[in-house]
């Protein structure tokens, strides 16, 4: 294959780097433009004529080259027309470079009728949208497209220039179908769908196909050096990039490198003693002081103690099962004795809240997923309703039917942040703060760190590490053998 004549591929790469194309994105346009040339001295076309691009493009479609492949030879032969083009006119306003994702979108403006100047400008784009490229000289594609084609001056107000302005509703819809199909929790998918939002904006909505892991780095630092974002929060908006290019696009994600990372602080988790949580609960009144005491008592994130139904309690072996915890995973715990008599007091108010609704043909408590099209009356049945049921039900407008949800959950932050302020505790105590005080506890009472990592959830022990640092070490300094012990 012939290689580009060595001024040629210098002026080249000036206008990639002048455009704002990558290191790594200009070996590809260079092997486009090699490609081209090679492609028009084999066929006997002119390498200035721009019906020559798509009879190229047509080519590449034929050896199979995926979209996107299609798509960056598209914009690399485009960005060559500008530069034979400059090389033979000068560079004039029409032809000054636009940052990378300026293109414009809509009509080409309007100039006033009587100056000659202006005559003279709309005469020249008349002409070059004839020819299929813009005033700026770049081609001009249709919506959705990047194939040039040639215009009327009156369809010129309809085009949509493909590097801004591009449509994302389809891949919306596919990050929701992807993170539904892995059955994710409503909070990470809203999470990854903010993200995306962030993503879409940053690019200016350029056409989803052609972004590149680029556009990520320059996101991922523009978040930590501008916005000076948590290493918590960049994480999050990495994870939710990675989630979108490998299961939506269909793209490998590859090495990240050059990113500019925001600092990852030690965190160690605030810790209350045991006299400070009586003082709480002694703030709090029904339901919300028996959520602190199950928070406390068996180590449960809040969501996994909102979500608790009447089947999860087990007295006949004083266990607890947390049914679709964090990552959708089940565990047992014990359950305190101290408060079994409390829960079946509040049984007993369930079973009456239960009875009326029952009479008052409420339409049953909300399911997860699909099973109340599998089970049609176990939305009704006593061992599915909520341990802590809202007092009020719920309208479902699509379906007119009255149902009734758990206790929400901004309601017991509410609570618990009144309380320790009534308290007068002078710590940062949130709800989550009663899981740390269940495991710190532990391990101070000597319990050993694997069996603390099944009460939790934990996935790997080294998250359950982390309350090493919240309890006093009792751990002995000194060598001693083995055979001197007492």
């Amino acid at each position: 294959m012939l290689n580009i004549p060595s001024d040629l591929n210098v002026r080249y790469l000036a206008l990639l780097t002048r455009k704002s194309i990558s290191a790594i994105e200009s070996s590809y346009y260079s092997k486009w433009l090699r490609y081209y040339i090679d492609y028009c001295l084999k066929y006997g076309l002119q390498q200035e004529d721009k019906s020559s691009l798509s009879r190229f493009l047509g080519k590449l479609r034929e050896k199979r080259q995926t979209s996107v492949q299609v798509e960056q030879a598209s914009h690399a032969i485009a960005l060559y027309y500008e530069l034979i083009s400059n090389s033979d006119t000068g560079k004039s306003e029409t032809h000054a470079a636009l940052p990378r994702g300026g293109f414009l979108r809509g009509s080409l403006g309007k100039a006033p009728v009587n100056s000659p100047r202006s005559q003279e400008k709309r005469e020249e784009k008349t002409s070059l949208i004839r020819d299929g490229i813009s005033p700026r000289n770049e081609p001009i594609f249709k919506k959705n497209s990047l194939i040039p084609v040639v215009l009327e001056p009156a369809a010129v107000k309809e085009t949509s220039i493909w590097l801004t302005g591009a449509s994302w509703v389809k891949e919306f819809e596919g990050m929701e179908n992807e993170i539904q199909i892995r059955h994710y929790s409503k909070k990470t998918a809203s999470g990854y769908k903010f993200w995306l939002r962030k993503f879409q904006t940053f690019t200016k909505s350029k056409t989803p196909a052609l972004l590149t892991i680029g556009d990520v780095k320059e996101f991922l630092t523009f978040l930590a050096v501008k916005q000076q974002v948590a290493s918590s929060t960049q994480n999050q908006a990495f994870n939710a990039l990675l989630f979108f290019f490998r299961h939506v696009l269909g793209k490998e994600f590859g090495k990240v490198d050059g990113v500019v990372r925001a600092k990852r602080k030690t965190y160690i988790p605030v810790v209350l003693s045991r006299e400070e949580i009586h003082e709480i609960l002694a703030q709090l009144s029904p339901p919300y002081d028996l959520v602190v005491k199950l928070l406390y008592g068996c180590g449960l994130r809040l969501f996994e103690c909102l979500q608790l139904r009447v089947q999860c309690f087990n007295f006949s072996s004083n266990n607890l099962t947390v049914h679709d915890g964090k990552g959708q995973k089940d565990r047992t715990v014990p359950l305190p004795e101290t408060i079994i008599p409390e829960i079946k007091k509040r049984f007993q108010f369930l079973k009456e809240l239960h009875k009326r609704d029952i009479e008052e043909n409420y339409s049953g408590v909300f399911l997860v997923n699909s099973l109340g099209k599998k089970y049609p009356q176990a939305a009704k049945e006593f061992t599915w309703q909520w341990f802590f049921p809202a007092m009020n039900l719920t309208h479902v407008p699509e379906t007119g039917e009255l149902r009734r949800f758990h206790l929400h959950e901004t309601l017991v932050q509410k609570a618990i942040k009144e309380a320790v302020g009534e308290a007068r505790i002078c710590k940062r105590a949130s709800a989550h703060t009663f899981r740390h005080s269940f495991a710190s506890h532990l391990l101070q009472a000597n319990y050993d760190i694997r069996t603390i990592q099944e009460l939790l959830g934990h996935s790997d022990v080294r998250t359950t590490m982390i309350y090493t640092h919240t309890v006093k070490s009792a751990t002995k300094k000194e060598a001693k053998s083995p055979l001197d012990f007492d």
